[in-house]
């Protein structure tokens, strides 16, 4: 009888299941960025990962799909944030289901709820977990007011959480050099290992844009990479000249491979994906046993903060970085100690010492 019940529960999972993956490839079929952007590698475990449970009320369902083709097609957002858009709004029309006895109605949502449904995430979440999910309630009733579904914006009235200011970690220069210098060999793998670090650290790249590079994107006579950022937003980076180098002996290593070739690959020869160069930088992280956890965007941090301690301007680190706000780059105004002494002595007229 307990087995008969379970297969009766499971029969309306089941096609809402199917509808949900529906769902998603829909919006794989509509955006070719997307595709580009190797969202139909990450596709198979975005589908794992829903929750099977869902159960959305029809109407609230067809406003989600709609505001989730927008994103996808007309402001042309990543495959992570389309992800996160996605989970996001599910979740928070899971507790609107609940609150409201069963059924959703995006037109009855007020800040009221909204705010019941934050106070309930901060003892789950981060701050900034908090502020992200709200974003994408905020988004997604702006796009329900502009297409005139709902009256107000009832997530408008609501602060966003004041985020904690964490300091970026980075390393120092000694760090970092024994770091991208920790790759030996002629193999070709240790040679892609090498160019991986010294490229991230000589360009500051994002790790999904180093890995989304072809041999054509990159220039090792000029010294320049063209990389594609954030909302698809292109940019010019240089390139160092030991990243240059790194490049240049494992490219030859490959046979020069032609400019429609990944730039990164693995040992199959498919593209490298981000998960794996995070792989790689822990491999030389336990090998030197002398640093603390470090991920491969704490190569940007450190790109960006020994750019500011050797005197670059802040928007030409934000040009760099691709920053779409100068606010998101004066995270890295933080400096050393010895840095900030060392200034205060040239500075100041009463710490300069007497001769």
């Amino acid at each position: 009888m307990a087995g008969e019940r379970e297969e009766e529960g499971l029969k309306p999972i089941i096609p809402q299941r199917r509808r949900e993956i529906q769902r998603l490839e829909g919006f794989l079929c509509v955006s070719a960025s997307l595709r580009e952007t190797g969202f139909a590698l990450e596709f198979k475990q975005l589908r794992e990962s829903l929750p099977c449970e869902r159960q959305l009320s029809a109407h609230m369902k067809q406003e989600i799909d709609q505001f989730c083709r927008y994103l996808a097609t007309e402001r042309n957002v990543s495959a992570h944030t389309l992800k996160a858009y996605l989970t996001d709004l599910e979740l928070f029309h899971d507790f609107v289901r609940r609150e409201q006895g069963g059924t959703a109605d995006a037109a009855a949502v007020t800040h009221l709820l909204v705010r019941r449904y934050l106070a309930q995430l901060h003892g789950e979440c981060a701050k900034s977990t908090v502020g992200r999910k709200l974003a994408a309630i905020r988004s997604f009733f702006r796009y329900l007011v502009r297409e005139g579904s709902v009256p107000k914006n009832p997530a408008g009235l609501v602060s966003t959480p004041r985020k904690e200011k964490k300091v970026p970690f980075h390393l120092t220069i000694d760090e970092i050099t024994s770091l991208v210098t920790a790759p030996t060999g002629q193999e070709v793998l240790a040679l892609r290992d090498r160019a991986i670090l010294e490229t991230l650290y000589s360009s500051g790249l994002r790790v999904s844009e180093l890995t989304s590079l072809d041999v054509g994107g990159v220039d090792l006579l000029e010294g320049l990479a063209r990389v594609l950022g954030k909302g698809g937003k292109e940019r010019i980076v240089p390139i160092g000249s030991k990243a240059r180098g790194a490049l240049s002996d494992y490219l030859a290593m490959r046979g020069n491979p032609p400019f429609e070739a990944p730039l990164m690959i693995n040992a199959r020869g498919g593209r490298l994906t981000s998960r794996s160069v995070g792989r790689i930088i822990d491999k030389y992280i336990l090998m030197l046993a002398t640093m603390k956890k470090v991920s491969p965007h704490t190569l940007r941090h450190t790109f960006a903060t020994h750019l500011l301690e050797g005197g670059a301007d802040l928007r030409a680190i934000q040009e760099l970085l691709g920053h779409a706000s100068l606010s998101t780059t004066q995270k890295y105004t933080h400096v050393s100690i010895d840095r900030l002494m060392e200034v205060y002595d040239k500075a100041h007229p009463t710490a300069r010492k007497k001769g």
